[in-house]
């Protein structure tokens, strides 16, 4: 019995000290190159480079006619905007606001996300091609850093931050409207998923309290769709290969030396 402990321990040991040789740099290979292929998708230079910046153009309408925005979006900033909304009171009032070129509307989630994208890239090529990783704890503390840019990168363009009526009202992209709207409107352009969501609150006040309704327009923007499915699969790589360090990392009683003499610590 004691033998088949001890080659069951070797075997392991051998496939251990392969894992740590071969298969982490080749999955952070895998990373970097979808990571840098998602880092193309994006409108906005990323990697310390200046590419050019193309102007997508967009409709956004709700029916019947309640809201309609034409929008021309360029990197991470709205450049245009034609906006008509109607608010239904003791009758139709109908509102135009714009935003035009010298005062865009700033869409920080896509810089967050790129930033994010980035650093993760940052914490790949920190990793010299031919650096021996020496224990499972060194690679778990990696893949750590990697995912968590990752997830921050991905919640960046799937989840909103949340932002009080106050705080949109005051905000500096209200100022980009031209006219400004009355007291009692806000709006707020983001990013939801793969959509681009133009959201419209109408504050009220009903038996002296404040109250608010929302309605919103959205449309589907290819290039987050693409940019979405890259760090999916992302993730699951790298979790992939946290989960497997993880199951060899059980085997703390194992004490052999690797290939180039250095010792290997669990």
């Amino acid at each position: 019995m004691a033998d088949i402990d001890k080659d069951e321990s070797d075997s392991l040991q051998v496939e251990f000290e392969w894992l740590l040789r071969k298969e982490v740099h080749a999955v952070l290979a895998q990373l970097q190159n979808i990571l840098q292929e998602c880092g193309r998708r994006f409108p906005v230079p990323l990697f310390g480079t200046d590419g050019p910046q193309k102007q997508d153009k967009f409709v956004l309408t709700t029916p019947p006619d309640q809201l309609k925005c034409i929008v021309s979006v360029m990197g991470d900033n709205i450049t245009q905007a034609e906006i008509t909304l109607k608010v239904q009171r003791q009758q139709n009032v109908i509102y135009r606001t714009s935003i035009q070129n010298d005062s865009p509307w700033k869409l920080q989630q896509v810089q967050d996300a790129g930033n994010h994208l980035q650093h993760a890239l940052q914490h790949i090529d920190s990793v010299d091609p031919d650096y021996s990783f020496r224990s499972s704890e060194e690679v778990l503390h990696l893949l750590g850093d990697i995912l968590g840019c990752l997830q921050r990168g991905r919640t960046s363009l799937i989840v909103p931050r949340k932002r009080t009526i106050d705080d949109l009202m005051k905000s500096r992209n209200m100022r980009s409207l031209v006219p400004n709207l009355p007291e009692d409107l806000a709006i707020s352009f983001y990013i939801q998923s793969h959509k681009l969501v133009l959201a419209v609150y109408h504050l009220s006040t009903v038996h002296g309290n404040l109250k608010f309704d929302t309605f919103q327009a959205e449309c589907s923007v290819p290039w987050i769709s693409e940019v979405l499915v890259l760090f999916t699969v992302a993730l699951q790589l790298c979790q992939q290969l946290k989960d497997k360090i993880c199951v060899f990392s059980q085997y703390k009683d194992f004490s052999a030396t690797s290939t180039n003499t250095a010792a290997v610590v669990w």
